[in-house]
């Protein structure tokens, strides 16, 4: 019997035998329901005076405790303890935590074309209010399920919002997950949230961080306590003490609601008065209200919904630096790692390098020397921390590019096409694209397989085609039937950029019966997380029902995951706002060389999209791979098969199907998947009637991936 084994069988002993000590009934004020936790569970709970502790076997074979005071005088979280093993003594972090949860709410300007559906709102010029939440401790109540154990603390109030404090840990994690859930019955309601720790206990020794530029911080109990607001690594801050750590970090992706620029705009703080609302010592990760002052759109909280603003709490008997390296595991240190057989492809960035070389150029005629920002980029170095293989641009992105005359534009392509192949190296793809958004209606991207000269404007009496010395063949597109041409000559392929929202508002649906949206040079559309909304278990969920919705229309369309965002340098908060394509290519073409894989896989649907955090490296169902068509045997059920990778602990995957009209989702829950994994996982489907399908897997962070279609062949006859 393996060690993971006999110690699961000792867990579930212990916590059968101490269930006996539990009943429903104390003597304290807050009674504690326990009608909806197993006893047998491996999260071992115990009630003792005003007090309950929780234990429960944490990361790398060690054990975790969290203590809490039901007595409304006295901190929430008495303890956060390690040890060795289920009964040895706690070897404790810190004392006397409260948890602080800072509710920022604005107001949604539902006039708007879009009403929730927004991007270009800009909630931080109207008036906001913010509040502490305030945790009224009138009941408390313990969930259980396969692994998993919740604390529910009610009541909790932030101003107009109601609802309560969860306190969740799952098996075999040290992660406490610690998230108010409010509710709001007012319309038109925008939010933000920060969330941290105070603590008056000694025994924190200081606060620790990795800073922007990868060097490690630190403060110590004769350092100030002026607030800090502090740009880091990993969303990162830890609490360091004598006998371990308490790291604070946010789901990483879920946090950030969508903006145009991914700078790092300092969401950490450390100190004692933030906002001027928490008095005491604390660190925490915090929205700026702000943003990027462009269009700011904060959080959705339409009315009803409970809003989920989570935080991760990582008890570690480490130090400070090492606590970081433990967090940084569940990204994968920012990294998107390599698969065998797959190129990682990222899209949609207006890095606006082109732009910044000709004005450069414009400047300093005749000068051969350029500058280090122009020489080396930074987005270059950005990119390449991530792991990405081939990036894929989208310049160019202003008024003025659909007017420019044939000399200016054709200078511009020139130098974009040059600069892509000099920065490209034979382990990494810079790619030209753009975001043209003339013709087609809404904002659409392009890709060619190679370098194209093409104008975007077609005067009268100008030819389709026409050769310019010195440029060679050159296209000249004034139509939607242009563009398609274009797009056959030379096997380019366009899609909707940010579909049903911002400048694709109504998109591709006002022209999904148009000859070019049906094309096979259309691929579909392209994925972000936006708007967002922290009620939702996932990410995207405007581009999924989407893609539901292009499957059942019937052309064969793909959804491809954009970023979307514009300057970039490695000190950047890239990741957050990040997602990556894994296109099944054996090989990474050199630029020389066209990158015709590259836009072949992407056709044929031969990719899965995912936030980093979740791969899945093999998905077929009856052996047929995403983007293929599977021919169905009458009577025959067919077998799903899928290899999940995975760091955060797993939530629950999802099969969704389409009959045509239908749209059909079975759930599958993996809450009983303890961290760090890999597995295959097979289901017996009966597809009969069906004419799609598609799987998406969600971890408890609402970290996902998705992967494309199987198409089903509805006329197959044995």
């Amino acid at each position: 019997m393996s060690s993971d084994a006999s110690l699961r069988i000792l867990v579930k002993a212990l916590a059968a035998l101490m269930g006996l000590m539990i009943t429903p009934c104390f003597q304290a004020a807050v009674q504690m329901d326990l009608s909806a936790y197993d006893p047998g569970s491996e999260i071992r709970v115990e009630r003792g005076g005003d007090q309950v502790s929780v234990r429960w076997a944490g990361s790398g074979g060690r054990f975790c405790e969290l203590v809490l005071s039901l007595n409304t005088d006295q901190p929430l979280v008495q303890s956060v303890a390690t040890m060795d093993g289920p009964w040895d003594r706690p070897e404790v972090i810190l004392r006397d935590i409260d948890p602080v949860t800072l509710l920022t709410v604005g107001e949604r300007d539902l006039a708007k074309r879009s009403g929730w559906v927004v991007f270009f709102d800009k909630v931080h010029t109207r008036p906001s209010s913010a509040y502490r939440a305030v945790l009224e401790l009138q009941s408390a109540r313990v969930v259980s399920g396969s692994g998993w154990m919740r604390i529910e603390l009610s009541s909790l109030k932030a101003g107009g919002f109601h609802g309560r404090l969860d306190l969740t840990v799952i098996s075999g994690s040290s992660l406490l997950r610690v998230d108010s859930v409010l509710a709001t019955q007012e319309d038109g309601r925008a939010i933000l949230y920060d969330s941290g720790i105070t603590s008056g206990d000694s025994r924190w020794t200081g606060a620790v961080w990795m800073d922007s530029k990868d060097q490690l911080r630190r403060t110590d109990p004769s350092s100030g306590n002026e607030i800090e607001h502090l740009s880091v690594r990993y969303r990162t801050i830890v609490a360091e003490g004598e006998r371990g750590s308490l790291a604070v970090f946010p789901p990483p992706h879920q946090f950030f609601y969508p903006l145009d620029f991914a700078d790092n705009f300092g969401f950490v703080w450390r100190g004692q008065g933030y906002r001027d609302r928490v008095e005491e010592r604390s660190i925490g990760v915090r929205q700026p209200l702000d943003g990027d002052r462009r269009y700011v759109p904060w959080f959705n909280a339409p009315p009803a919904t409970e809003q989920r603003l989570g935080v991760y709490w990582l008890l570690t008997s480490a130090k400070g630096e090492e606590a970081i390296g433990e967090v940084a595991r569940y990204t994968r240190g920012d990294h998107y790692p390599a698969l065998p057989g797959y190129q990682r492809f990222t899209s949609h960035y207006h890095v606006e390098h082109t732009l910044d070389y000709l004005k450069w150029e414009g400047a300093n005629p005749g000068v051969a020397r350029r500058p280090d920002r122009l020489e080396s980029p930074g987005f270059v170095e950005a990119f390449r921390k991530t792991g990405a293989d081939i990036v894929h641009l989208a310049e160019f992105h202003n008024g003025r590019t659909p007017r420019m005359k044939t000399r200016e534009r054709l200078a511009q392509l020139q130098r974009m096409h040059s600069e892509c192949k000099r920065l490209s190296e034979d382990d990494f793809l810079l790619l030209p694209g753009e975001e043209p958004n003339v013709h087609l209606g809404g904002h659409w991207l392009s890709f060619f397989p190679r370098p194209v000269n093409w104008v975007l404007n077609r005067p009268n009496g100008t030819p389709f085609v026409q050769e310019i010395p010195d440029y060679g063949k050159v296209y000249h597109v004034g139509s939607r039937a242009d563009v398609l041409e274009l797009m056959e000559r030379e096997n380019g392929l366009m899609w909707t950029a940010h579909a049903r929202i911002k400048s694709s508002t109504g998109y591709p649906d006002q022209y999904r019966e148009e000859t070019f949206f049906r094309s096979d040079r259309f691929l579909g559309a392209a994925w972000k997380a936006m708007p967002a909304d922290l009620s939702w278990r996932r990410l995207g969920k405007r581009i999924l029902g989407l893609m539901d919705d292009m499957a059942n229309w019937g052309p064969e369309k793909y959804v491809l995951g954009e970023v979307d965002v514009f300057k970039i340098e490695p000190d950047y908060e890239l990741y957050g706002h990040m997602n990556m394509n894994y296109l099944r290519l054996e090989r990474l073409p050199r630029y020389e060389e066209g990158w015709g894989s590259v836009l072949g896989a992407l056709r044929e649907g031969a990719f899965f999209v995912t936030t980093g955090e979740v791969l899945l490296p093999e998905f077929s169902v009856g052996g047929v791979e995403s983007g293929q068509r599977l021919n169905l045997e009458a009577g025959r059920r067919s077998l799903l098969e899928f290899e999940v990778d995975w760091t955060f602990p797993l939530a629950f995957a999802e099969i969704i199907t389409g009959d045509g009209s239908r749209v059909y989702r079975d759930e599958i829950d993996l809450r009983n998947r303890r961290e760090f994994g890999r597995e295959t996982i097979r289901r017996e489907l009966d597809l009969k009637g069906k004419k799609w399908i598609r799987l998406e897997v969600w971890d408890v962070a609402s970290n996902g991936a998705f992967t494309q279609p199987v198409w089903i062949d509805a006329d197959y006859r044995p």
